[in-house]
């Protein structure tokens, strides 16, 4: 069996990046900039366990776990001030974030 050269991986992890960048600068849902956020997150990941098994060592994949944890830590967090911020607001525009303070 052949393995995946790194490169391939590390385009793999470029591209969910670039993905998950544009769907942060053009997402006005709150929600939705949540989730590419995680799609940023885990094309960091991938690009983690593709430099890491070209090396053939357990870095890549320790650090995976890692992102992984902040990323549930983040997004438990996030969640419940979505929420909030849905019943105060009735509404998860991003717009309408700004004024916070008020």
């Amino acid at each position: 069996m052949n393995a995946v050269p790194m490169s391939h991986g590390l385009i793999l992890g470029g591209i969910l990046f670039a993905i998950g960048l544009a769907g942060l600068l053009m997402r006005r849902n709150l929600l939705l900039i949540l989730v590419s956020i995680e799609v940023m997150l885990n094309g960091a990941g991938v690009a983690f366990v593709a430099a890491g098994s070209r090396w053939a060592q357990p870095d890549g994949q320790i650090m995976f776990l890692f992102i992984l944890a902040a990323a549930a830590a983040e997004v438990s967090v996030a969640l419940a001030l979505l929420v909030r911020y849905y019943r105060m607001r009735g509404t998860l525009d991003a717009d309408t974030a700004r004024g916070l303070g008020e």
